[in-house]
């Protein structure tokens, strides 16, 4: 069984006043196997973001399964899905979603908090991960007095302090200028590369030419898929680039 395992996944919603139903997924399959980097592509409207919702346990579907480490999100109880989210998943947002009242620091031992940790121990393991990523000697500020490349260092450490099975990116780089996406994104092959699983929904190619898999979502289904094999960085760009105007002309699947 792979590590992340979506089978005939569908999601419908309907409308409160009996109108049309939406069929914003309709048959998803894929499997993320652990230690794999994955992007996730698509047009807006094409179900990407209820994908992710449904990965993140945020929504449930209307039919069909997802596993995590051979654990059925299905057989999760409501009241321990908030727990089950914080010990499992962690999260990298376009906006970073920072408390502005808080430091970088007490922002990143969050998770570690509502977990019961003591400071000792957030404290030893939030060291090596700030000096990898650059942030340890801006802790004490907040949020408003760094950079949007730093804000998102501060919530790639928050997302991996917890030691997640994956880790679930909703366009990361949206919000950041070039420098800092290329600085997130070394930062995610080099995560990837000490063996984090990353999913990250994307419309950056830049971005999702840094995975080693690229899904593409169209309509409601998984179009067709990219690997990187040997491919560069550049090799799998253009390959990307080729597969969205496909995606935009109607082509059939490859």
């Amino acid at each position: 069984m792979s590590y992340l395992e979506v089978k005939n996944l569908k999601k419908v919603y309907s409308s409160h006043k009996g109108g049309t139903a939406v069929e914003a997924l309709k048959n998803v399959n894929f499997s993320v196997e652990q230690g794999e980097y994955v992007a996730i592509m698509g047009e807006s409207g094409s179900g990407k973001s209820t994908l992710l919702n449904i990965l993140a346990a945020l929504d449930k579907p209307t039919a069909g399964s997802v596993r995590l480490d051979g654990r059925n999100f299905a057989e999760i109880r409501e009241a321990e899905v908030a727990v089950y989210r914080r010990d499992n998943l962690g999260f990298v947002f376009q906006e970073f979603n920072l408390l502005d009242t808080f430091t970088l620091e007490d922002n990143i031992y969050l998770p570690l908090v509502l977990a019961g940790k003591r400071y000792p121990e957030m404290n030893g393991l939030l060291e090596p991960i700030a000096k990898k990523l650059g942030i340890a000697d801006i802790l004490k500020k907040y949020p408003y007095e760094v950079s949007g490349g730093q804000k998102q260092r501060a919530a790639v450490a928050r997302a991996i302090i917890t030691s997640p099975k994956i880790i679930l990116a909703d366009e990361p780089t949206g919000a950041l200028d070039s420098r800092s996406t290329d600085e997130l994104l070394r930062l995610f092959s080099e995560i990837n590369e000490a063996g984090q699983t990353i999913l990250m929904v994307t419309h950056s190619v830049k971005a999702a030419s840094s995975a080693n898999r690229v899904l593409f979502i169209k309509d409601g289904e998984v179009f067709h898929q990219l690997y990187r094999g040997q491919d560069s960085n550049e090799q799998l760009y253009s390959k990307i680039s080729e597969t969205l105007t496909l995606l935009a002309t109607g082509g059939e699947r490859a």
